[in-house]
């Protein structure tokens, strides 16, 4: 296994190494899953033309046909894995929840008679399905509790919502507060809250830069990043994933040329990087990144969506997993949704910064304000996890989920699996690699019980589909080991795996049985 080490420039603050895992796809593997999309691919085309024949039904949206002469819309090409793999597994994804997404949850039944173009729903409901698949890191997203208590003071008081935005008259003391105690927390100036995660990457970043800066991004930034990088106007140049000497390379290569043509210095060089990388579950680099944004004199714009209560010794996120200084950071971003069971998110940093985005951003001009529940939840949470309730509630509940992550990612490597990320991110992709294996162990999870996100192409590369696990708090030892139990190798080989374990895991032969029963 290819593991990469960084221990971290204050090692007072922080003595845990940085160890990241990451494995080249087997070339068995790769070459077995290039045939499995190939026998895909001929399968789907012989289907197209069964459906252009009127043979079998088209479910698809398509164009009449007079309007085949004019621009199509739809692309043939584009939608032929929609089409042919995606609708097969489609079943794996948005089934409705009709309880909390707790550890446990409740799911609603459903069926599809056309394979998975529609659904119907057949009244049952599947209990206790262990939950691995919501980003309820720290466990805060509960029906009862010091938080739900809140809310529903929160709700008394205020209504359920705003109906303006804030620069007219939707902005409450609650949000205020709300403001000021994420400023605290984040051990920045100022800080700034919208009720939409999405749209504070997105509407965002177009306020800070424009034509004539530059915008460096890592290659597996999220939509809302890239969305929000491509609004602005701005040059935008991709580097490899964590990789140092990539970022330096462009930021060397953007010092020296210039802009293109003209050869005039950038107004302005942003980096954009991710706290916890979700399809991967790697931790940037953020020591070294900041040592190179200082040395070129860039900006940093940091997006702790899943970092932010998930990581470091008091849950602050990936600067406090390193011991660094906020102020080192010049945009701190980050959502509600995650470890703090709410919604919206938030950027933080200089009071000047945040008094500029107060006028020039279009989700704090346009937007509708935070609901006032979804104010206070944060609130709330955010407050035991600082301690600020008077109990270790949060302390416990950061420590817990850092135990639950070291154990189970331990405890899928031992058994062989090869497992994408940090050891201390609680996004554990574990590889399935094969397109058969995406929906077939979703579904098989399911009949156990458990709720798990199966991706594959093109939200991964080709021969990259895997299985995603979301750790939480509230998970217990025993959850865990009840996850683990369908797809151990030993027990119940769902896919075995085409290699030997990493570790020796042998099955017990008969003459053992009968020399182990006397």
């Amino acid at each position: 296994m290819v593991k990469n080490q960084y221990v971290t420039h204050n090692p007072k603050l922080y003595k845990k190494p940085f160890v990241e895992s990451f494995e080249e796809t087997p070339l068995l593997v790769a070459v077995l899953t290039y045939m499995g999309y190939g026998i895909l691919t001929i399968f789907g085309y012989l289907r197209d033309f069964l459906r252009h024949w009127n043979i079998e039904k088209c479910h698809v949206a398509r164009e009449r046909e007079e309007q085949k002469d004019f621009v199509p819309l739809y692309q043939d090409f584009e939608n032929f894995y929609t089409r042919n793999l995606y609708m097969r597994i489609r079943d794996n994804w948005n089934r409705p929840i009709c309880s909390v997404p707790g550890a446990k949850m409740d799911l609603v039944e459903r069926v599809s008679p056309d394979y998975n173009w529609t659904f119907e729903h057949t009244g049952k409901v599947v209990k206790d399905v262990i939950n691995m698949g919501s980003y309820n890191y720290l466990g805060f997203a509960e029906n009862s509790g010091a938080c739900a208590d809140a809310a529903i003071e929160a709700t008394q008081k205020y209504g359920a919502g705003v109906g303006s935005t804030r620069c007219e008259i939707g902005n409450l003391d609650i949000h205020e507060e709300l403001e000021q105690l994420v400023a605290r927390f984040l051990g920045v100036e100022s800080s700034m809250a919208f009720g939409m995660g999405f749209a504070t990457n997105s509407m965002n970043i177009p306020a800070l830069t424009g034509k004539g800066c530059l915008i460096l991004s890592d290659e597996l930034n999220h939509a809302s990043l890239v969305l929000g990088a491509r609004l602005s106007g701005s040059t935008i140049r991709v580097f490899k994933h964590n990789n140092m000497q990539s970022l330096e390379k462009l930021l060397r290569d953007a010092i020296i040329h210039g802009q293109p043509r003209t050869h005039r210095p950038w107004k302005k060089i942003l980096i954009v990087v991710e706290g916890i990388y979700s399809m991967e579950g790697s931790i940037v680099r953020l020591p070294e990144v900041i040592a190179l944004k200082k040395r070129y004199k860039a900006y940093l714009y940091l997006d702790e969506a899943h970092s932010i209560g998930a990581l470091g010794p008091n849950g602050r996120g990936v600067v406090d997993y390193f011991g660094l200084d906020p102020k080192d950071v010049d945009i701190m971003m980050g959502t509600f949704t995650k470890s703090f069971g709410a919604a919206g998110g938030y950027i933080g940093g200089k009071k000047e910064l945040i008094d500029y985005l107060r006028h020039h951003s279009h989700s704090a001009l346009y937007a509708t304000s935070m609901s006032s529940p979804v104010a206070q939840q944060i609130i709330t949470s955010m407050k035991i996890i600082m301690g600020e309730d008077g109990t270790t509630l949060g302390a416990d509940r950061v420590r817990q989920l850092s135990e639950n992550t070291t154990y189970f990612r331990r405890k899928l490597h031992d058994m062989g699996f090869i497992i994408y990320g940090n050891d201390d991110s609680p996004v554990v992709p574990m590889m399935l690699y094969m397109p058969a294996k995406i929906g077939a162990f979703g579904r098989e999870m399911l009949k156990r019980n458990i709720g798990t996100v199966v991706v594959g192409f093109p939200a991964t590369p080709i021969i990259e589909s895997r299985a995603r696990f979301c750790i939480s708090a509230a998970h217990t030892r025993e959850m865990l080991d009840t996850v683990s139990l369908p797809i151990s190798p030993v027990r119940e080989p769902l896919f075995p795996s085409l290699e030997k374990p990493a570790l020796a895991i042998s099955q017990t032969t008969e003459s053992e049985k009968r020399s182990a029963g006397r």
